[in-house]
């Protein structure tokens, strides 16, 4: 029997706070490490499987499939060219699954159940499973989070970035209520760090705040190289290693596998 990984949702129903972007470089950063990791992209868009090079023509099972109960998590896995990074892969056909599981048993359990079972009978073992959901609260967000053991928040250094978090911490409160007593919030990660602008700054101080060391010490900063990356099919730690953006997920994968450990042990 395969140890169970530790499934991670990467989650904000703001579109646009590098949530994607987290996903891709997290995996990439906890593969680097020596932790074989596992990228399910639940965004119907597929930006993630775009963002490791993953052409649409090759997407031949995916995360549809699986919902749909017509694969198995290990049919639809696919390598990347990242070592120890699979992939299950995202096509807008997804867009319409939320209307076909209405009518499903366990509609909210769909991936859960689909982990679960790979997690008993899998080979090779994950460390890690990362979620990337869409930037909604749907029944895919829903379903990733009955599935998940703790949730990631990328959170945009912007005006409004409080009141968005608010929202997103009830939907997870609810979750745990009803569907998922074991889910918390393993950290919020602050993205799109602009140190020139004071608005910055003072999002920052009001996030860390109100959530105290719930938030990640490594931020994310605003970094074109981060940006570019997904054009070329790359995560931006193989795109450009050395650029601030890939050094500082670097560091937060060094502070998330920190917090398993200490976890771990209490």
């Amino acid at each position: 029997m395969s140890k169970r990984p530790r499934v991670l949702v990467v989650a904000n129903q703001k579109g646009g706070v590098g949530k994607t972007t987290t996903a891709i470089n997290l995996g990439t950063a906890l593969a680097a490490v020596g932790e074989p990791t596992l990228l399910v992209d639940l965004d119907p868009q597929g930006n993630a499987s775009t963002g490791l090079g993953i052409p649409r023509s090759e997407r031949r099972l995916t995360t549809y499939d699986v919902l749909m109960g017509q694969a198995k998590v290990a049919d639809a896995l696919m390598a990347t060219r990242i070592p120890r990074l699979s992939l299950i892969p995202s096509t807008v056909d997804l867009s319409g699954a939320e209307l076909e599981m209405i009518e499903m048993e366990r509609r909210n359990f769909r991936l859960r159940d689909a982990l679960d079972e790979y997690s008993v009978h899998g080979v090779p073992a994950f460390s890690y499973v990362l979620i990337d959901c869409p930037p909604s609260l749907s029944l895919l967000t829903v379903n990733a989070m009955a599935a998940a053991d703790a949730v990631v928040v990328p959170l945009q250094c912007e005006f409004f970035a409080l009141e968005g978090l608010s929202q997103l911490l009830k939907t997870i409160d609810l979750v745990r209520v009803n569907l998922n007593p074991r889910l918390e919030i393993q950290g919020i990660v602050l993205t799109m760090f602009d140190k020139r602008n004071k608005l910055s700054d003072q999002v920052a101080a009001d996030v860390r705040q109100n959530m105290g060391d719930k938030v990640y010490r490594t931020v994310i900063p605003r970094n074109v190289r981060i940006s570019e990356a997904p054009s070329h099919g790359l995560p931006a730690l193989v795109y450009d290693l050395r650029c601030p953006g890939a050094q500082a997920y670097i560091k937060l994968a060094g502070e998330l596998i920190q917090r398993e450990r200490l976890r771990t042990a209490a």
